[in-house]
């Protein structure tokens, strides 16, 4: 338990991987949006362009009731070591992915939550390339839980800077980016542990 708790405060990780952190989710939901607007779709207002005071507010309320805080502790600092144990990175990423999301079902049936105007499908193909992406970050910042709860926040708070589903081919944009960016990571870095200590 004290070893779990030092991985929700430890950011000793290298400072590069901040930049995955803070800007992945953003850029991947952000250019969704982009594609959209360049293919013909009406831009959407952006809330943060009339209040940037809300991304600061955002953030910190997405962090401590939003999800990130309560459910990174279990997703990945206590399922994915002991599912690495016995598969590979990316079994263990399409095996917690597929009951994370899943865990989100309830929320498809309340109409103020973003997953209810998102079809269970393309809401199952985003949290399994998600799952993807935590474990490359997970795996690559020696497994600290903060990294992974940061990481969570950034994607949940993109949809809150970038209203990407709001367009009419947002939704599909986002899925071709975030299928073909979880391939390409997989590819790169290994689908045995999807990181450079891959063997």
């Amino acid at each position: 338990m004290k070893r779990l708790l030092r991985r929700g405060i430890d950011h000793s990780f290298g400072k590069r991987w901040y930049l995955a952190v803070f800007l992945f989710f953003p850029l991947i939901t952000g250019g969704a949006l982009l594609l959209a607007i360049l293919i013909g779709d009406s831009p959407p207002e952006l809330p943060v362009t009339s209040n940037p005071f809300l991304v600061i507010v955002g953030f910190a309320y997405i962090f401590f009731l939003g999800g990130p805080f309560q459910e990174e502790w279990g997703w990945r600092g206590y399922a994915l070591d002991r599912l690495q144990v016995k598969w590979s990175a990316l079994v263990s990423s399409l095996a917690l992915g597929a009951v994370w999301g899943v865990w989100h079902l309830p929320l498809f049936y309340i109409s103020e939550m973003i997953q209810s105007r998102t079809p269970f499908y393309g809401f199952m193909i985003l949290i399994i390339c998600g799952s993807i992406f935590f474990t490359w970050l997970y795996n690559n910042t020696g497994g600290s839980i903060m990294a992974a709860m940061l990481f969570h926040t950034m994607n949940n708070l993109s949809f809150l800077i970038f209203p990407t589903l709001e367009t009419e081919l947002g939704g599909l944009y986002l899925l071709i980016l975030n299928v073909a960016i979880a391939a390409a990571i997989t590819l790169a870095w290994g689908p045995g542990r999807l990181s450079r200590g891959s063997k």
